[in-house]
């Protein structure tokens, strides 16, 4: 298959898609604290509870891309992430990242996946930026996650261990390993290194065909042993990284990731295809939309689905429509389908009636079923990682390789090249 642009009626959106980054930027300002960045309320205010080692990580991410997209008050805010991420969260006793701080010191000090892969990506983001500290912090988080956390033999990471990483928790979940590809995408393009690449196309084909075998339906909860746990966490459907069934915007964030894969490794290799991942990108956002997109009786895309594609939890996150405004975005670019042009206006036009808050600024976070706001899964607005993210991607029309960071690198040295 040969890649090719299309314009996906991106002249339609991609002026207000760049205007609102720069509004979810603003927003974030607002979340600094001492040790890190606060969980911020609906109307930009950090609230009164421990800071999470993931959102300090995501918003040291958020701030690299602000400096990168050339906002220079953003230096000082990578600079504190990298701090923060050097100093309170930093266990010096038995190394890796505590789960949670408050007041500088540890509330939860588990060492988990999912936030750890959070701090290779904002370590990995800081480097391209050329921040202090910030070379020493990826090298440190590169040793702790290839000691711990890499389980080859599954392609997948470990979830979590205790504080000194004497027991692990029987469990291996997706969400993780999702992340995990998203880092080491990431990592690849600031080191060079293969075996990241290599990593994240072995997670992400795995994936893909575990899927495959379930309708395309994408299964996330997997025993210690690798086996398949269908009804974990039916009594908790809503968790927020742990549903039960197939998270619909997964399968959406497969996709867009799945792209990512491809184009490194066509970068990488001018003889590389990767069809298989162009099919599964394809067939997990089919899913997706058909399992997900306004099966209610109103618009929006349900968060959960059990495993005949029935709702299970039909609250909407912003998240999700961010993931599938970035899938419908690089699915074009690859396959050149009008379709995904049309779906991708079709979801920034509800992003725009239903989650983006023009009075206090940043994106609701959770709608209920009939787009009104709520907070059954999320409260407040904790970060603006994903909105950002996407915003950038199609605003600045960033290439699906490499990284959101790299890519907004190279953009800014070629822009002053040709001054």
């Amino acid at each position: 298959m040969t890649e090719r642009t299309t314009s996906l009626g991106r002249s339609e959106v991609a002026g207000a898609m760049r205007a609102e980054a720069d509004r979810l930027l603003d927003f974030a300002l607002a979340s600094r604290v001492e040790h890190g960045f606060g969980w911020l309320d609906e109307s930009g205010r950090v609230t009164d509870r421990p800071l999470e080692l993931w959102l300090t990580c995501r918003m040291t991410h958020v701030a690299a891309l602000g400096l990168l997209g050339g906002r220079a008050e953003f230096a000082e805010l990578v600079d504190h992430g990298v701090h923060a991420l050097s100093g309170a969260f930093h266990d010096l006793t038995h190394g890796g990242w505590f789960a949670s701080i408050d007041s500088g010191q540890p509330v939860d000090d588990r060492k988990q996946a999912y936030p750890h892969a959070f701090v290779l990506l904002a370590a990995s983001s800081a480097v391209v930026a050329g921040r202090p500290g910030a070379a020493e912090l990826l090298s440190l988080a590169r040793q702790v996650h290839e000691e711990h956390f890499w389980v080859g033999s599954k392609n997948l990471v470990q979830e979590s261990f205790s504080a000194d990483w004497s027991s692990s928790e029987p469990y291996l979940g997706v969400n993780a390993t999702m992340h995990t590809v998203e880092a080491f995408l990431a990592v690849h393009d600031v080191t060079g290194e293969p075996h990241y690449l290599d990593r994240a196309e072995a997670m992400t084909l795995q994936v893909a065909r575990w899927a495959r075998a379930r309708d395309w339906r994408i299964p996330e909860h997997f025993d210690e042993d690798g086996r398949v746990m269908p009804d974990y966490n039916r009594e908790r459907p809503a968790d927020p990284f742990r549903p039960f069934g197939a998270t619909v915007g997964h399968g959406l964030e497969w996709s867009r990731l799945a792209l990512s894969v491809r184009a490194s490794r066509m970068q990488a290799s001018a003889s590389y295809n990767g069809d298989e991942l162009v099919t599964a990108a394809t067939e997990l956002a089919d899913r997706a939309v058909a399992d997900g997109w306004a099966v209610d009786g109103a618009d929006g895309f349900v968060y959960t689905t059990d495993w005949d594609g029935h709702p299970v939890v039909r609250a909407r996150m912003h998240w999700v429509v961010c993931e599938a405004i970035g899938a419908a975005y690089a699915l074009g670019l690859v396959t050149g389908e009008k379709r995904w042009g049309d779906s991708l206006l079709t979801w920034w036009r509800y992003a725009e009636r239903y989650l983006i808050d023009t009075d206090h600024g940043s994106w609701h976070h959770e709608l209920d079923e009939h787009n009104l706001v709520s907070h059954g899964t999320w409260v407040g607005k904790p970060d603006v990682y994903h909105a950002l993210q996407i915003c950038l991607f199609v605003g600045d029309a960033l290439p699906l390789a490499p990284s959101f960071a790299t890519a907004l690198a190279e953009r800014m040295a070629t822009e002053r090249a040709t001054r």
